[in-house]
């Protein structure tokens, strides 16, 4: 018998009565949230306290399709320790009703429930169920408000969630209290000796201060307790116990809460997000007839248009590689992983995988039939691992089974015993024990070390970490690969690079690079994680097809994806700045260390990068700055969006406001101080600028963002608010455009015209939601001279554009669409006597009598960007084509008592040249600023000691969400900027974008300078990226946190 909870009436009861509300244990949330949002409205405020806390956790509490199904009694009893509703439950009083299956029923006050300090033990009988809650109304005095801090306050679980209540008689004395806390303990807990402090106290500031006390001994959390933290959540629950009291006074005796503080006392809400958007379309007379002249081109270059794939991804119809149906015979993957973060492999017995009815073979190092080693860059990975592992996630084989269930299941059967070896897993371990990938990365200009004596000189030093990031790709990696007759095979992939996928396919396959054809019609995202980490499971399962002779796929999990295919590399800077007085900076040494992981896959260029902007967009005459790659026993970290870049310009700006503390002067006027100008400057790598845009775009953003107004509002919100805070900051950007390797800077295309006056275009780029095969089919119809509904772009297919580059590096539209016209040139050329003949003619007549006339309706194009290239070794060269610039201005409010902080506008010029599609270009600048926002603040990576992923999904990773992106978003394109280097003079405009999003990082430290100031500290302090709320509420420094933390503390982090 199979019985709906949902569907049985008892539990679906919903009443109201005089003295409170009662509702079956089957209630949905969503339910439980409309009611008591009907009676807050029609209720006298005074008796629905409990009702507003229910509802404040409940706004929090998942989304609406999971509130829509999900009830009350299973939250409750789910007894997870970090419940949002039942510390509510605990501390309003509510009492639950139990029934046996014999019929007897037993009341029990939800607070007794939970069995004490165990982890998700109850007092629910075996032979019981629960039958509802009843929920009191308050009374005259009792007051109850709710708490919760998490990682990201849209759809996240508790960092740690409360709920006070107090009953107070006239005279403010203590009645009776109820005060529970979720996240920290192994259940929730009432904390029974603060309660019973408070009994019968006044209700009074001395009262708090001495209770707090009181609450410290209520809830201790030891070193090394589950969850980390300690500190921070210690003092999350001083600080909602501080914000009720004041919760409370302003409630019954508002005058009674100082001015300074009553802040503390608001609940926080926020408006939704609005925004502005400024582009001017710079769709031109591209076109030029023989006879009437130039000619505009509908849906052409510089028009704004959709995604062209928009609809039907709204839609689902849009197919991504795992939607693709399985072939007849085909089978599924999964992989094998290692467990250890540095190991060798004794044994591996797959014999009870093998026992499984429909799980076909086990592959592994002895089924390569070509080479068994692989890399992005050198061959330092393998394909299979057989002697030793030197992380956790590697492939040691894989399980090929009827279904992915199957496949997963058998795969975690499989026995692999270890020997393990000592391990490293952060950079100061690599430092300690000079582990490193190559030789140190340098450049210097100027003389650094006779800059130090410079008259008048100051100088400072200092150090930040930098944390990693996961790409969190919409669709995770896929690969579906069905051999062929003669050694062929078919790759269909998620891959930002499906020329290297093919290739390292054949090398594993043991077959020539021209039996492989790797096919990739979209992607669910990339990032640069897709870029060279698809390889190793493509192989993998090309290795099982080509046993099995059946096609064979792989969609790996959320979780598996995130444990093995690398993340955004973590950094530490080490930094010497000597300055002037005037704020002008003279000299920087920097050293640079990044976490590469247990191989070099891409960290050498990403070093190199990060080597590059370490001046970000400042003229500074002598710079040195060393790099080294840290050799760690993590899973490779490899490319990320801004490939090193953020790390670098995070570092400059580190220093930049060191710079502006030190001299008691405003960072940003340090950063303004010395921008470069606007031509002639030369870059510490010795590359002159040409059309520099950071003077004039600084003075535009500073005018319409209004700053000097904005400042002086922000100082004297700060000087009359004592636990809110807000902070204002302006950051510029400078971004090198190219692949800094200069072989990578090269492009194909492939155009056929069809009689029917159609095109078709094929191009070595990817499409992962960028809009690049929107705007390869706008260069398309502008250069050909038709409309853009004439123009389709096919998949990326190695077959049809060989030797391709990846889509990376913010290039994509620039070499691709250069391919694409040279293409279009070569046909435009071989139409011109037919053009001339008859100049009325449109594209399907001129195809059609081109072709009757035998001539080639189909070219080649290819690109290659000139003058460009650079040496380490002898320090020479231009490495970046041009340069991509960007100012942003970010104003934050961060909650000092909880380090929440919501960022309330942002202000943002962005440099694209002359905009190929200003709604893609717009969209591409929205998007990769909240990208950057998540990677400076909620965004942590978090790994064991052992070498295992901790953040490995959703549930523990955040990425901003709706509530992250700024409650004001204004975003222009810079004017009149044509950049003539480029296809239609236009500018990449994939990662430049990202690191504007530095300014919500020092505006956030603006405000914390703030917070700082008023307990006495002055000057600069250190925090590191991200700067999640623990952090910042560590960094504010005040005598709450002095309670558990003497002094400053800089929380643990996986660098």
């Amino acid at each position: 018998v199979l019985l709906c909870p949902s569907h049985v009436t008892e539990l679906n009861v919903l009443e109201v009565s005089d003295s409170g509300v009662y509702f079956g244990s089957a209630t949905t949330l969503t339910r439980v949230k409309n009611c008591m949002d009907d009676l807050i409205k029609t209720m006298p405020a005074s008796q629905t306290y409990n009702c507003k806390s229910i509802t404040h956790q409940l706004q929090w509490f998942a989304g609406n399709q999971v509130r829509n199904v999900g009830s009350v009694g299973g939250n409750v009893a789910n007894a997870s320790p970090i419940s949002d509703l039942n510390p509510v439950l605990m501390a309003v009083g509510a009492v639950m009703t139990m029934i046996k299956t014999d019929g007897t029923e037993r009341a029990m006050p939800v607070r007794d429930f939970f069995k004490e300090r165990m982890y998700r033990q109850t007092h629910l009988g075996t032979d019981e169920l629960i039958k509802g809650f009843y929920v009191p109304f308050n009374v005259e005095g009792e007051v109850s408000e709710a708490y919760k801090t998490s990682r990201r306050r849209d759809d996240d679980i508790a960092i740690v969630t409360g709920c006070l209540r107090v009953k107070l008689s006239k005279d403010m004395v203590v009645e009776s209290a109820g005060i529970a806390y979720g996240g920290m303990a192994a259940s929730t807990v009432s904390a029974k000796k603060t309660e019973a402090f408070l009994t019968g106290k006044k209700w009074c500031k001395e009262t708090t201060e001495q209770a707090l006390k009181v609450l410290a001994e209520d809830l201790p959390l030891e070193a090394g307790a589950p969850g980390g933290m300690i500190e921070y959540r210690r003092t999350l629950c001083s600080a909602f116990f501080f914000k009720f009291f004041h919760f409370v006074t302003a409630q019954v005796n508002p005058s009674a809460v100082p001015p300074e503080e009553a802040s503390c006392a608001v609940p926080y809400t926020r408006p939704l997000s609005s925004g502005l958007q400024h582009a001017k379309e710079t769709n031109k007379d591209f076109m030029t007839d023989p006879v009437e002249g130039p000619f505009s081109v509908q849906g052409g270059v510089g028009t704004s248009v959709k995604h062209q794939s928009a609809d039907i991804q709204c839609t689902g119809e849009a197919e991504y590689t795992d939607d693709m149906p399985t072939p007849t015979n085909g089978l599924y993957a999964s992989l094998v992983l290692s467990t250890k973060a540095h190991a060798r492999i004794l044994s591996v017995d797959p014999s009870p995988a093998l026992a499984l009815p429909g799980v076909e073979a086990y592959c592994d190092h002895n089924d390569v039939k070509g080479e068994i080693t692989h890399g992005a860059v050198i061959l330092d990975e393998e394909v299979f691992y057989k002697d030793k592992v030197t992380c956790v996630g590697l492939p040691i084989g894989v399980i090929v089974a009827e279904s992915q269930q199957l496949a997963r299941k058998a795969a975690s059967m499989v026995k692999v015993t270890y020997e393990e070896l000592p391990f490293i897993t952060t950079i100061q371990q690599a430092i300690e024990k000079e582990s490193y990938i190559g030789d140190p990365a340098k450049i210097e200009s100027g003389n650094v070390d006779e800059a130090w004596s410079t008259p008048g000189l100051q100088v400072v030093e200092g150090e930040v970490r930098i944390g990693g990031q996961e790409h969190f790709y919409l669709e995770t990696n896929a690969t579906l690969v069905v051999p062929g007759e003669k050694d062929e095979f078919t790759v269909y992939t998620s891959s930002q690079n499906p020329t290297k996928t093919s290739n390292f396919v054949a090398r594993a396959c043991g077959v020539n690079k021209n039996r492989v054809v790797c096919k990739m019609k979209r992607m669910g995202g990339g990032f640069g994680g897709k870029e060279t980490r698809t390889a190793f499971p493509a192989m993998c399962v090309a290795v099982a097809a080509q046993k099995l002779r059946r096609p064979v796929r792989i969609n790996l999990d959320r979780d598996e994806d995130m444990c093995i295919t690398g993340q955004r590399h973590p950094f530490l800077s080490k930094y010497k700045v000597g300055f002037l007085p005037s704020g002008k900076i003279i000299a920087v040494d920097c050293k640079l260390y990044s976490n590469g992981g247990m191989s070099l896959d891409l960290s050498r260029p990403v070093l190199e990068r990060a080597i590059f902007h370490i001046e970000n967009a400042y003229e500074i005459p002598n710079v040195r700055v060393v790099g080294r790659v840290c050799r760690t026993n993590l899973p490779s970290n490899t490319a990320f969006r801004g490939f090193g870049g953020p790390q670098g310009l995070m570092a400059c700006e580190v220093y930049m406001d060191h710079v502006g503390r030190a001299l008691g002067m405003s960072p940003d006027r340090v950063r303004e101080m010395n921008l470069y100008r606007t031509m002639g400057s030369v870059t510490p790598y010795g590359q002159k600028l040409i059309d520099c845009h950071a003077v004039p775009m600084w003075q535009k953003v500073r005018d319409s963002s209004d700053y000097a107004a904005r400042r002086d509002a922000v100082d004297s919100f700060n000087c009359a608010n004592r636990w809110i805070k807000r902070g204002l900051s302006m950051v510029p950007v400078k971004f090198g455009m190219s692949f800094t390797a200069k072989f990578m800077n090269q492009a194909s295309a492939l155009v056929h015209i069809y009689t029917d006056g159609t095109v078709l275009v094929t191009h070595g780029g990817t499409e992962m939601g960028q809009g690049l095969h929107t705007k390869m089919a706008q260069v398309a119809a502008t250069e050909l001279g038709c409309p853009l509904s004439s123009v389709h772009v096919s998949e990326t297919a190695t077959d049809k554009c060989a030797n391709t580059l990846p889509t990376a590096a913010s290039v994509g539209a620039d070499l691709n669409g250069m391919a694409v016209k040279d293409a279009c040139d070569q046909i435009n050329a071989r139409l011109l006597p037919l053009r001339t003949k008859n100049p009325k003619a449109n594209l399907a007549e001129l195809a059609n009598a081109a072709f009757f006339d035998r001539v080639d309706l189909s070219a080649h194009g290819f690109y290659k960007t000139p003058d460009i290239g650079f040496n380490f070794e002898t320090q020479e060269g231009k490495p970046f084509h041009y340069f991509a610039y960007g100012v942003a201005c970010s104003e934050v409010e961060v909650d000092v008592l909880t380090g929440d902080f919501t960022v309330l506008r942002t202000d943002i010029c962005h440099d694209v040249g002359s905009s190929l599609n200003p709604a893609v270009d717009i969209g591409q600048v929205e998007g990769g600023f909240v990208q950057g926002q998540g990677l400076f603040t909620i965004e942590e990576m978090v790994w064991t000691p052992q070498g295992h992923l901790f953040t490995r999904g959703p549930s523990t990773y955040k990425i901003p969400s709706a509530n992250d992106i700024p409650i004001d978003f204004r975003v222009s394109l810079l004017d009149d900027a044509p950049n003539r280097r480029t296809i239609f003079s236009s500018k990449g405009v994939g990662e430049p974008p990202l690191n504007l999003a530095i300014a919500v990082y020092a505006a956030i430290k603006d405000a914390v300078t703030s917070a700082r100031k008023d307990n006495g500290l002055e000057g600069y302090f250190r925090l590191d990226s991200p700067a999640t709320g623990e952090r910042i509420r560590l960094a504010c420094a005040d005598p709450m946190l002095r309670q558990f933390s003497p002094t400053d503390v800089l929380p643990n982090g996986s660098w």
